[in-house]
């Protein structure tokens, strides 16, 4: 979310971090990401309290600021997005993060840590009914929690940057919250990401393609256990007419839209090029179009399924 200065603003306040989400989805992983980038982090400040903290860090000018709001302040949650519209009234710049997964992904991580969700009933599944129904009634119980959280925390999603974390390990949250919060908030950003269609559409993806109907590099035996930014994937891809026909489609539509975003005070886009695998085709498209548009736009590149470099 980029909020604009407001004229007669006597004082240029530095811009803060909103991090929020569902619960489960890396909020502590995030806050240590920004926490190593040199961020001073306030975890589950009470929204009542927000304009007071922001008032007193004004007379700080030694550190950047990240807060984390999330659904242990219930109670204040349907107040938070009116008082942030009126802090970007009174042109204070905030970022706003939202962290999201996929509700099996939550239960699987609620599952494996075996910590109770914030809106669970304390009082648990009624181990009387027998193991197999304690563990049923458990588990919908939590998914019932996971959607709650979601309506409270609906508006918060609206006004922020979303990132899916379902398939993502902790490095790669890491990277892709430090990629964002160091590129330029006062310019649209594009955010260029492959995946595999067998893991799952990204919930964070503004527009997703699909370009399983190209030819695959992963029947070339030479080419399997490479990726789309090898060179001879790159060749294999830039030989096939129909790659070539598809990537300009999708770079003529984004050309054509992209101006309204930025009318519409976007302040960024996540593209997600979809594949099989995750691996040749969708990978080969995400970096060609990071480069047809770097030149204009800041254009940011995940790779959902590789690792990370290096």
């Amino acid at each position: 979310m980029t909020i604009e200065p407001a004229a007669g603003v006597a004082s240029h306040p530095r811009e803060f971090i909103l991090v929020t989400g569902i619960s489960g989805s890396g909020k502590s992983v995030a806050l240590h990401a920004l926490e190593d980038a040199g961020f001073f982090c306030v975890d589950n400040l009470p929204p009542e309290l927000l304009r007071d903290f922001l008032e007193l860090e004004r007379s700080r000018d030694d550190r950047r600021l990240a807060i984390a709001v999330d659904v242990r302040s219930a109670a204040s949650l349907p107040h938070l997005v009116t008082v942030l519209e009126a802090l970007r009234d009174e042109g204070q710049p905030i970022r706003g993060i939202f962290l999201d997964a996929s509700t099996d992904a939550l239960v699987r991580r609620f599952s494996e840590t075996r910590r109770p969700h914030p809106l669970s009933d304390p009082g648990g599944a009624d181990a009387a009914a027998g193991p197999e129904s304690a563990a049923a009634e458990g588990r919908r119980a939590l998914v019932e929690a996971i959607e709650l959280e979601r309506e409270l925390l609906a508006g918060l999603r609206e006004v922020s940057t979303v990132i899916d974390t379902s398939q993502l390990r902790p490095a790669q949250l890491s990277a892709w919250v430090r990629a964002l919060v160091s590129a330029d908030e006062s310019r649209l950003t594009l955010v260029f990401e492959s995946f595999a269609f067998k893991h799952g559409v990204p919930l964070d993806a503004d527009y997703v393609f699909d370009i399983r109907v190209l030819p695959n590099p992963h029947y070339v035996r030479e080419l399997r256990p490479l990726t789309g930014r090898d060179a001879a994937v790159v060749a294999y891809l830039d030989a096939q007419p129909e790659v070539g026909e598809m990537l300009a489609q999708i770079e003529a539509f984004l050309e054509r839209w992209l101006p309204a975003f930025v009318r519409d005070q976007r302040s960024y886009l996540t593209v997600a090029i979809g594949c099989t695998g995750g691996q040749h085709r969708s990978v080969h498209f995400a970096e060609a179009l990071a480069r047809h548009f770097g030149d204009r736009w800041v254009s940011l590149v995940r790779h959902r399924e590789l690792p990370l470099p290096g």
